[in-house]
């Protein structure tokens, strides 16, 4: 976790406190710290230098460490004993050797690294703040030090490790990135890679009480959030880790550690990495494929739909599941919204005969729409929507219900690249799927009708009255005059019922360019108000210019009624 601080001050140069480095174990040492993320929301306090070696020093809060029983106080440094061995002879030369050093000497010209432990609030784990980097004349609270936080929750856990990892790694980033290129890294990224240590000092597995256990349980109970907005979320911490396992196992770690060291960032710096290293696919590709493979995770499809890590080898997410229904012609419309880079699952099953499912995102946006297709013998094909300029496409999926079992379409947002907020825009889209069931027109009488019972004969006349149903339907469909009787109303945004259901299907077998969306849901809303526009337009001449206007209103009016109504033969 990284706590970044952009405020320079001046004013304070002159009325700082000074905070003596020392090295005297069991000597105190004032600290600033974050109240937002302090238990008791302090901003300065106390601590005791406890335990420390060569490359670092470890300091424990003063009330913490005088709340402790003694024997829980020897425990205490008995763990961070341990602790500092592991980070001299496992993460510290780990890290280092692969993505390069911290700040040295440092702005304190001490190459030792202070972590200081304080009860947090919130089951916070630790931060990093980029504001102790710099000389207090710059940034009035800096504790001048290389340094990290951590929670005295967890000394003593097999969790520590990890978390000292996590910290340590935003030490180099900021080294690489502030201090070498004078840029700083998106903060989705950055964490990104603290996830990704564990996985290389191998402290992940999927014990009850493992950080990466915890990322996959967090990830599984909101798979939708963004990768690139960052809220300082659970949520957000589950995406980043599950997807970074995937682009370092397919595309290898030197992804994190180029990018890591070039004079880009985010996005921009993965793409990068990925040219320098050989690489054809980009961010968007591996994305897309990410977005896939945690839904079907099978190598045996297709290496890039699937993880070889043992922890991940069986992970999927469950997508949200849209039943048709069984019989007849069927339409089932979902509406919904997405922000850029978030994984979105939606599955159709039930229903018979040909499917056709249409998708319509917003228009100056880029989108990749990818479905995956599922037979009855578990057979699985992985296709994408072709979207056209205005991100609408359109797929067709025969014997629906009788060889396939299930087909599921995967919405991705992929427009912006770079400046991601703490809070992100959500963009709507639409998802139409609809069965056209093939007509039955036969039916069998095994008896005569003078011995049948009068369930029978009921069953017989239900049968009867469906195909009736049907052939009307088909009569209608071959004689498309007869399908609508004379407009009469005016029509604007905001109505909803069958006149204006009627005017959706009429506009919708205007053609591609009058309205490719093709919904007939009876509710006048934004879509259906930009094909009226476009029908107006195109017959500007009879509709807009009596009325001395130049462009489509929308207001589906006497004039527009009555080019529509001539059209139909009225």
């Amino acid at each position: 976790m990284k706590k970044i601080i952009f405020t320079l001050s001046l004013i304070f140069a002159l009325s700082f406190s000074v905070f003596v480095h020392a090295d005297t174990i069991g000597e105190s040492v004032s600290f600033n710290i974050q109240s937002d993320y302090d238990l008791n929301q302090r901003s300065e306090i106390s601590a005791i230098y406890i335990e420390g070696n060569s490359i670092l020093k470890f300091y424990v809060d003063s009330d913490f460490w005088s709340s402790l029983r003694y024997h829980e106080q020897r425990n205490v440094e008995s763990s961070l004993t341990d602790l500092a061995n592991e980070f001299k002879n496992n993460i510290y030369p780990t890290l280092t050797e692969t993505f390069g050093f911290e700040w040295k000497p440092g702005v304190d010209d001490d190459e030792k690294i202070t972590v200081l432990f304080h009860e947090m609030k919130g089951g916070a784990s630790g931060y990093f703040n980029s504001g102790d980097e710099y000389k207090v004349i710059q940034i009035f609270d800096s504790n001048e030090r290389e340094m990290v936080y951590l929670s005295p929750e967890y000394i003593g856990e097999e969790q520590i490790k990890s978390f000292l990892a996590h910290e340590f790694m935003h030490l180099i980033t900021f080294n690489r990135k502030e201090k070498e290129h004078n840029i700083t890294e998106e903060i989705w990224l950055n964490e990104s890679r603290s996830e990704y240590v564990p996985k290389l000092l191998g402290y992940e597995g999927l014990s009850i009480d493992n950080v990466f256990r915890k990322r996959i349980e967090t990830f599984v109970g909101n798979p939708n959030d963004s990768l690139c907005e960052w809220g300082e979320k659970e949520e957000d911490y589950g995406i980043i880790n599950i997807f970074i396992h995937y682009l370092a196992e397919h595309y290898g770690i030197n992804i994190l550690v180029d990018s890591l060291n070039s004079d880009k960032t985010g996005i921009e710096s993965i793409n990068y990495a990925l040219e320098k290293n050989g690489f054809e696919k980009r961010f968007s590709e591996i994305f897309t494929d990410w977005a896939i493979a945690i839904l079907i995770n099978d190598c045996g499809i297709s290496p890039d739909y699937c993880y070889e890590d043992e922890n991940l080898k069986n992970f999927k997410v469950v997508p949200s599941l849209n039943l048709m229904p069984l019989n007849g012609k069927s339409s089932l419309i979902v509406s919904d919204s997405t922000k850029n880079w978030s994984g979105k699952w939606y599955k159709f099953a039930g229903g018979r005969g040909d499917l056709e499912i249409m998708f319509a995102g917003s228009s100056n946006n880029i989108y990749k729409v990818p479905y995956v297709v599922k037979d009855f013998s578990g057979n699985i094909e992985v296709n994408f929507f072709e979207l056209d300029s205005n991100q609408r496409g359109k797929i067709s999926v025969s014997d629906f219900g009788k060889e396939i079992l299930a087909v599921t379409v995967i919405p991705l947002l992929q427009t912006k690249t770079s400046d991601f907020l703490e809070k992100e825009s959500s963009l709507p889209f639409i998802i139409e799927a609809s069965t056209i069931a093939e007509p039955s027109i036969s039916i069998n009488f095994e008896k005569p009708i003078s011995d049948m019972s009068e369930e029978e004969i009921l069953e017989k006349i239900s049968q009867l009255e469906g195909i009736t149903s049907q052939l009307r339907e088909r009569i209608q469909e071959l004689s498309p005059e007869s399908k609508y009787s004379k407009f009469e109303s005016n029509l604007y945004f905001g109505m909803r019922g069958d006149e204006v259901k009627k005017l959706q299907q009429f506009l919708s077998e205007q053609g591609e360019e009058i309205y490719p969306e093709k919904l007939v849901t009876g509710n006048f809303l934004s879509l259906t108000r930009q094909a009226v526009i476009r029908f107006q337009e195109k017959y500007a001449d009879e509709i807009l210019t009596p009325l001395g206007l130049t462009e489509g209103t929308g207001y589906f009016g006497p004039s527009t009624r009555k080019k529509i109504n001539k059209l139909l033969g009225y």
